[in-house]
């Protein structure tokens, strides 16, 4: 546990006056991207409105914030952690990220004008612009953004009200990715295959191109951990 707050100290910085619920929340965040709070650390108020210079009424809503989302899990009597994603939870996220994914695919098709189709490629655009970036946070947060963006194309208000529980998880998914693979061509490569099956307008390559992403990927981060897992 000492490890795990000197870890986090080292990483976390004050919040600004502005939007300091926000901020707490962004700075938590970031630190479960860049490791310096991994899965399974426990985080309180005490420490938490001591290293980001805010008050402890604060760092209890942005924790509820959190822990509503999924990102952070109540613990009866020991407190909040951060969330730890199983295989088999990394695997249902994954199915069922296909499965909204495909919904977003559907609306934006749906769009004769193509006006929604636009959109995805305005969003890769963006992400094509920062997916080689050297920080970790740009690199995760564009990322993030690009997945939240195919979503908002289809104008499906449920995907986007959907949308912070989903990110919550993948947050988790994500940093473990990164820690494992730093592969910066590969992920370049997967989403421009994506992005390709989804201009085809074809639901079966769409879905094939989602697949391939996503539980593909699921599949061989998995087997990267399960390999990286001590021998005892």
């Amino acid at each position: 546990m000492a490890d795990a707050i000197l870890r986090a100290a080292a990483r976390l910085s004050p919040v600004a006056s502005v939007s300091r619920r926000d901020g707490v929340i962004n700075e938590i965040r970031r630190a479960v991207v860049v490791g310096s709070i991994k899965p399974g650390d426990k985080l309180t108020e005490a420490q938490l409105s001591e290293w980001l210079s805010v008050s402890r009424p604060t760092v209890r809503e942005a924790l509820n914030q959190l822990a509503q989302e999924g990102l952070l899990v109540q613990e009866p009597y020991r407190g909040l952690r951060v969330a730890t994603l199983d295989p088999d939870m990394i695997m249902d996220l994954a199915h069922t990220r296909v499965a909204l994914d495909m919904l977003a695919a559907e609306a934006i098709w749906a769009d004769s004008s193509g006006r929604r189709m636009q959109l995805v490629e305005q969003a890769w655009a963006e992400y094509k612009g920062l997916e080689f970036d050297p920080d970790p946070i740009v690199k995760h947060e564009a990322h993030v953004a690009f997945h939240r963006n195919i979503w908002a194309a289809s104008e499906n208000a449920m995907l986007l009200r959907l949308w912070p529980v989903t990110e919550a998880h993948l947050t988790i998914v994500l940093a473990q990715d990164q820690a494992t693979r730093d592969d910066p061509v590969r992920a370049h490569d997967v989403h421009e295959r994506l992005v390709e099956a989804l201009k085809s307008g074809d639901m079966g390559v769409i879905r094939a191109g989602f697949e391939e992403h996503t539980v593909a990927s699921a599949e061989e981060l998995i087997a990267m951990l399960e390999r990286k897992e001590p021998k005892i």
